[in-house]
């Protein structure tokens, strides 16, 4: 195959790029790649963008159906082109997706579709990256923005008797509406903010019992507070030490949340940004601390194992639901594409993110790869800046 880029299916670049025979690969049509895409082309730099499946923002395509951005509008939009007010304060998905269709076309980013990359290397003559590719395509760039996404492959732990169990069993990454849920008996097992939003839909889509299983209590924050959003408070405290905003947070959540431990949810006993910088979000209140007030979640111990019909939890209780939706998290899966290269961590992210590049694999960018208190759209908006700005200046 030829060395340089692939055309089918893209849209043509703007005269300002440059269009020498190693564009700048973005690997992901999420809105880290396209943000990064943009931003470089911004710049004079030709980026391409490579996505797996056959449309741009296919994660978000996929997520459950009530699902609303947990950031306000004015600070998730990518740069160069505002979300429109008609969505609203808090962006439901079917217009984020609506938003990077046409984000991609106003800045007439090129695309293409259908191309999955399964390793990065360095050229052989030592000066950009060479990309293996489906369909046997091999593409070689002056850098790589890896842009694959946080929420990559689901990931569903391998519990003792997983498969003895005879109700329905299910990624939360398969869930998408309440309705085949109705009447029936439900155990959602994680309490991050999908889970505990998955509950809520299906406490309000009429299932008959709804079980949270929790293995970590979380903390709970109320996504607004008299007009003042959540992401505010992480914007302005993400630089502060860990420690005070550890204490400012105790004082905010009692003020603001009540005590829930007679209800099976105690309060956590270890600080919110503390967890935040372990990799744990915060939990935005969008209907579970009603639910669960009211006795229409109930809070449950971590899952243990599965007895053919009966789920065995960590207190030694067994529920026998109709159906288990694990909400349990996601893999970056990123060993395949750049592990041989010394680039990830114990725990598989990125050593490096952003504008900066690792030691040993010079022009080569990861964005997306870690969740912020600040918002993760507005880091990836800035990320796409800071990475375009490098490349443009280094040349890589």
């Amino acid at each position: 195959m030829p060395d340089s880029a692939p055309t089918a299916g893209s849209t043509s670049p703007a005269p300002t790029d440059l269009t020498e025979d190693r564009p700048v690969y973005v690997i992901g049509g999420g809105p880290g790649g396209l943000a990064a895409a943009a931003a470089l082309r911004a710049r004079g730099v030709r980026a391409v963008v490579l996505e797996k499946s056959g449309a741009v923002g296919a994660s978000w395509r996929g997520h459950y159906d009530r699902l609303h951005l947990h950031t306000t509008r004015r600070w998730s939009a990518l740069p160069g082109l505002p979300m429109p007010r008609r969505f609203g304060r808090w962006v439901a998905r079917d217009n984020v997706v609506r938003y990077l269709e046409k984000y991609a076309e106003h800045h007439e980013l090129e695309v293409i579709t259908g191309v999955e990359v399964s390793r990065i290397d360095r050229a052989a003559d030592g000066t950009g990256w060479r990309l293996s590719a489906s369909g046997g395509r091999e593409l070689t760039g002056r850098a790589v923005v890896v842009a694959t996404g946080f929420n990559h492959t689901p990931r569903l732990p391998d519990w003792p008797g997983r498969e003895t169990f005879t109700g329905d069993l299910l990624h939360a990454s398969d869930y998408r509406s309440p309705a085949p849920y109705a009447g029936r008996n439900v155990l959602v097992v994680g309490v991050g903010n999908t889970g505990a939003e998955i509950a809520v839909d299906l406490v309000e889509g009429g299932a008959a019992h709804v079980r949270l299983a929790v293995r970590t209590v979380p903390h709970i924050v109320r996504r607004s507070t008299a007009g003042w959003p959540a992401q505010a408070t992480g914007i302005l405290v993400r630089r502060l030490p860990v420690a005070l905003v550890d204490r400012a947070g105790r004082l905010m959540a009692r003020a603001a949340v009540p005590d829930l431990s007679e209800h099976g949810l105690p309060r956590p006993g270890t600080g919110l940004y503390s967890r935040v910088k372990e990799g744990a979000i915060p939990v935005q209140d969008v209907g579970l601390i009603d639910a669960v007030k009211r006795g229409r979640v109930e809070p449950v111990a971590a899952v243990e194992s599965f007895d053919q019909d009966a789920v065995v939890l960590a207190d030694g209780t067994r529920a026998t639901p109709d159906a288990v939706i694990a909400a349990t998290g996601y893999r970056r899966a990123l060993e395949p594409l750049v592990g041989h290269l010394g680039v990830l961590d114990a725990r598989g992210r990125p050593v490096v993110h952003g504008p900066r590049t690792p030691e040993q694999a010079p022009g080569l960018y990861f964005t997306g790869f870690t969740n912020p208190i600040s918002g993760m759209l507005r880091e990836l908006a800035r990320d796409a800046e800071r990475i375009a700005k490098r490349v443009a200046r280094k040349g890589r």
